[in-house]
């Protein structure tokens, strides 16, 4: 959650555990808790990261034959999975029970990969050059129907094995704990040399831990707790954390400020909780690898008209100016856009309407907008799946029919 003046939040952040047995009419009123915590924080309700929980599994749906995938992988270990992800039906059985979930995630634009890859992927621009990106990770894929045994839980090779881009740091999302994981070790080596950020919730007691990989290079280990914990005694209570992530561009470093907050049951609300902070300040400045290997960001410089420089590394056939720094070029002109459509995903108007098409339509009337909008072809004769039809969406969009799908969504409800 980035904060700003005012107490206006860019976004949520929730690490699982969404529902308590994964059934679609917790979600439902999971989605209404949440539209009315971004009406409070004035953010977009479209604008949360989510990655399940071994709660969001629907155990119901865990049938004799799903129970034989996970032992196996139990047992078989990263092998098994990979074996098992690789075939269509033991993957379809295993993300069945996410079935109550997944339309939920696929509101927010977090949709689980179908193949056991990264849950979800987003970005966010600090400053010219320096990103933020959070990746989500499943580490529920293979909960079972009992109490997950600590240290068997498997990410598997697809998702731990995280990128490395200049000019971007990772903020990793995972509702288990690493302990809780199987291939724990490459996980941890992955989170450790990759990630600048690893948030985790399941264990219900936020903690943070700030660790020196190397020289100039550090990752914040960050243990959100849980904001409805089953009870609240022992040292568990209401918890939360308001983040703020900026750029510190004297350093060259992620600046990551932890703000934890306790509900004080003797006062009846929430306060501040800088116990949970290890002996760490709020505001902690993170070395950060990915951003020195980025390009210097775009300086501004005002001129006549107002002149954007980029590095000439970058740009080396453009011609040097005199009267401007040495090592810069003037940018180029933008090329007239020719992806509008596509520049309108990321944008407010395309992602509430991917929220309605999934939360307040029902199946029949999901298929009836696609049919409407002729997204279908006319021999269709395959198994729609949810994923489908976000990317459906999503190819109606990149048409340029973002309105038309409104209007159908709009039709189509009543």
């Amino acid at each position: 959650m980035r904060i700003h003046a005012g107490g206006v939040a860019k976004g949520l952040i929730v690490t699982g555990d969404i529902a308590y047995a994964g059934k679609p009419e917790e979600y439902a009123v999971a989605a209404k808790w949440l539209d009315r915590l971004a009406s409070a924080v004035r953010c977009p309700r479209t604008a949360v990261k989510l990655v399940p929980g071994n709660h969001d599994i629907d155990r119901d749906r865990i049938s004799a034959g799903c129970t034989y995938l996970i032992n196996e992988i139990l047992t078989g270990g990263e092998t098994k999975l990979d074996e098992f992800l690789a075939d269509a039906d033991d993957c379809k059985a295993l993300y069945n029970r996410f079935v109550g979930y997944e339309p939920f995630a696929l509101e927010t634009y977090c949709p689980l990969h179908p193949g056991g890859g990264i849950a979800s992927d987003s970005s966010e621009e600090l400053a010219p050059g320096r990103y933020i990106r959070f990746f989500g990770l499943n580490s529920a894929l293979i909960c079972s129907k009992r109490k997950d045994e600590e240290g068997k839980l498997i990410l598997g090779a697809a998702q731990r094995v995280l990128p490395m881009d200049p000019g971007v740091e990772l903020v990793v999302l995972c509702h288990h704990p690493l302990h809780c994981l199987q291939d724990s070790v490459d996980a941890r080596k992955y989170v450790r040399n990759r990630a600048r950020v690893f948030i985790s919730g399941h264990e219900h007691k936020p903690d943070l831990q700030i660790e020196t990989i190397e020289d100039g290079c550090d990752l914040m280990m960050l243990a959100s707790g849980a904001t409805v914990p089953p009870k609240v005694e022992n040292g568990y209570t209401y918890t939360y954390n308001l983040l703020t992530f900026d750029w510190c561009s004297k350093e060259d470093k992620l600046s990551v400020e932890v703000v934890p907050r306790a509900w004080n049951d003797d006062k009846k609300r929430f306060e501040a909780d800088d116990v949970r902070l290890g002996g760490h300040k709020p505001r902690n400045l993170l070395a950060s690898p990915n951003f020195r290997r980025g390009a210097p960001p775009v300086v501004a410089v005002q001129a006549e008209p107002a002149v954007q420089l980029v590095p000439d590394a970058l740009h080396p056939a453009l011609e040097r100016r005199e009267d401007l720094p040495a090592g810069y070029v003037a940018a180029p002109e933008p090329a007239p856009s020719q992806s509008a459509p596509v520049a309108a995903m990321n944008d407010a108007a395309f992602q509430l309407v991917l929220l309605k098409f999934f939360r307040d339509l029902t199946a029949a009337q999901r298929l009836k907008v696609l049919i409407d909008l002729d997204a279908l072809p006319d021999d269709w004769n395959e198994e729609l799946t949810l994923m489908m039809e976000r990317n459906l969406i999503e190819d109606l969009v990149k048409d340029g029919r973002l309105d038309a799908n409104k209007s159908s969504i709009e039709r189509n409800q009543h």
